[in-house]
């Protein structure tokens, strides 16, 4: 199973690297020996963001969480629950979230911000609304427009494509979340979350003795 938020989702668009490109392991040892000028951080706060200091990092987000603390232009996008999008869960289900409130101060929705980048170094993307990105990204996943369904061979997922035949590893499955309360950058920044955190970690003492 997935472990990071918007994974599933961005497999479906196609986010691996591509001719030439490294994945996370070996962006962080290229910016370790200076090798990327520019890392483009979309909101990944669960990892040691200190490893891409030898790169100018731009982070977009909207809770200021560890990946912003190790930023050096920070670009404040909305919370999930102050813009309109599709999300897609770890199954595979597409699903609509609309906007319930406006993002405050200078915050912009996440696509509104990659829409205004692209204007500045000159490679326009070709929308200017939210409709007009949605056509665009069914087109190239069309998956992502079977809403509340899991897409199967009509949107083009061959799942006899999808990796290999192996035997089971040892050992057994491992949860990788060590604390519930604080999984995202949003229940880190609620002091309700932080208060259940503190129960919890009480509760797991007074077990453990």
């Amino acid at each position: 199973l997935h472990t990071a938020a918007s994974r599933v989702g961005a497999l479906d668009l196609g986010f691996l690297p591509g001719e030439g490109g490294k994945d996370f392991a070996g962006i962080i040892e290229a910016c370790g020996a200076r090798e990327i000028d520019v890392v483009y951080n979309l909101g990944a706060d669960e990892f040691d963001a200190k490893q891409l200091n030898g790169a100018f990092v731009i982070y977009q987000g909207s809770h200021g969480d560890v990946g912003a603390r190790h930023a050096d232009v920070i670009f404040p996008g909305a919370a999930y629950t102050e813009q309109s999008a599709i999300f897609v869960n770890t199954e595979g289900r597409a699903q609509i979230a609309n906007r319930a409130s406006f993002p405050p101060g200078e915050a912009r929705e996440d696509w509104a911000i990659l829409r205004a980048l692209s204007d500045h170094v000159g490679h326009r993307l070709p929308y200017d609304d939210l409709f007009a990105l949605r056509r665009a990204m069914i087109v190239d996943a069309p998956a992502l427009g079977c809403i509340d369904q899991i897409g199967g061979e009509e949107a083009g997922f061959d799942l006899a494509a999808v990796g290999s035949e192996a035997a089971m590893s040892e050992p057994g499955f491992i949860s990788p979340i060590t604390d519930y309360y604080l999984t995202n950058p949003i229940a880190r920044a609620s002091q309700t979350m932080a208060e259940c955190s503190a129960m919890f970690a009480g509760v797991n003492k007074l077990a453990a003795e």
